[in-house]
């Protein structure tokens, strides 16, 4: 499907959130005042020139952005003549992309009076990213997460309570993201007066899926201006891994309007049986969670199943709204890879190209690495999301230090 950027970018989504039949707010009627006074403090200021100003001058000299693109010389050598690159947003600082958003969140809170800032993590990047933001603005915050994610990304506990975070455990459940994000609403829900909810990815009420992805948009436009400088072309494809769709849903959209292919990766964890996996467009159906209406894993009641990935960032059992109307337009394919080639990559990347990505990331650099062994020319441009540190220490338990991959 053609795409008129500027046009979509005006009109999409319409002024109650929806993106097609996706998106909307579902909430209880005491917390529609709460998201409504976000949505219009956000209108009034994203035109703004004093806080985009002020934002930019803040990725410039604090996030160290613009963050480079990098040719994987040594990974392409090894796969055939089709050329991997990486966005290296694991070089933003926190280590990953989130941090884009949060400072956007933390100077919408600033320029709304909220005192605090709530927020749910999986993978823990987005814990750290709001714990900076709070820190830079001088802001409390609190963030929820999964008892399992607490065990497996201890670092980034440990991250965030340095940076002055309070970190609630979520013992509900499954005891990851989806129950994070349960526990994360109620707190808001008794605080939202003096609060405000800084969600983690481009999922829940309106505007959060908006603002976000015009949050996030800094990577894809970035991106795109520096392959083209490199290289004098677009390129042939890009991809990028999806949970909710933070990270992927900013590097496409600069590249909506351009000829070249785009997909989004989901985990395809285990296997394709109910709680063996998160992949949301894939095996999902429409249906409703957390304020909003999208492709969701559910059961025939309409209750959400459990979601499971070996990146924590993933494990959710719901999609972006945009992401469901991108998918229906035809305009990005969406397709999956599993633990096994996610970890694979993991280490090829690390052995290849001294660079350890996030899982998450691990996710989009397989499904790059499967599109250019099907490829004999061009090039793919992957958004590797963020840094492996988190991970480690898990991959080393479970998986050693990579013999079996390499």
């Amino acid at each position: 499907m053609d795409i008129n950027l500027s046009t979509y970018l005006r009109t999409v989504p319409d002024e109650n959130g929806y993106y097609g039949e996706y998106g909307g707010v579902y909430l209880p009627d005491e917390l529609r005042p709460a998201f409504q006074e976000i949505a219009e403090a956000y209108q009034a200021i994203c035109h703004s020139a004093q806080f985009i100003s002020e934002l930019r001058r803040i990725r410039r000299q604090f996030q160290g952005r613009p963050t480079p693109v990098y040719h994987c010389e040594r990974l392409s050598r090894l796969i055939g003549p089709c050329q991997l690159y990486l966005k290296r947003e694991d070089l933003n600082h926190t280590g990953a992309h989130k941090l884009n958003h949060c400072m956007g969140e933390g100077l919408l809170a600033k320029y709304m009076g909220k005192k605090k800032l709530i927020a749910e993590t999986g993978a823990g990047q987005h814990g750290v990213a709001l714990a900076t933001a709070a820190a830079f603005f001088g802001l409390e915050c609190e963030v929820h997460m999964g008892a399992v994610d607490i065990a497996k990304q201890a670092p980034n506990v440990t991250r965030m309570k340095m940076l002055g975070a309070k970190v609630i455990e979520v013992t509900e459940g499954n005891a990851t993201l989806k129950e994070a994000v349960d526990s994360a609403f109620r707190s808001y829900l008794q605080s939202y007066k003096t609060s405000i909810y800084c969600i983690g990815s481009v999922v829940g009420p309106h505007p959060f899926p908006l603002m976000v992805r015009d949050f996030q948009m800094c990577v894809g436009s970035e991106a795109r201006e520096q392959f083209m400088e490199m290289t004098g072309l677009l390129p042939d494809a890009i991809c990028a891994c999806v949970g909710g769709g933070s990270n992927s849903i900013g590097f496409f959209t600069p590249f909506l309007a351009d000829p070249i292919e785009i997909f989004g990766v989901e985990p395809l964890g285990k296997g394709t049986k109910p709680g063996q996996h998160a992949a949301s467009i894939t095996y999902g159906k429409k249906g409703v969670l957390h304020g909003f209406e999208s492709y969701l894993l559910q059961d025939e009641k309409g209750e959400p199943l459990p979601a499971y990935s070996v990146a924590s960032g993933l494990d959710y059992p719901g999609v972006g709204p945009e992401h469901a109307y991108l998918h229906d337009l035809g305009r990005v394919k969406y397709d999956t890879v599993t633990d096994e080639e996610a970890i694979e990559a993991f280490f090829k990347l690390s052995r290849y190209e001294g660079i350890i990505p996030a899982l998450e990331s691990a996710h989009a650099v397989a499904y790059g690495m499967k599109l250019a062994r099907q490829r004999k020319s061009g090039a793919i441009l992957i958004n590797c999301s963020g840094r492996g540190d988190k991970d480690v220490d898990y991959v080393a338990e479970h998986y050693g230090f990579g013999e079996k991959y390499l």
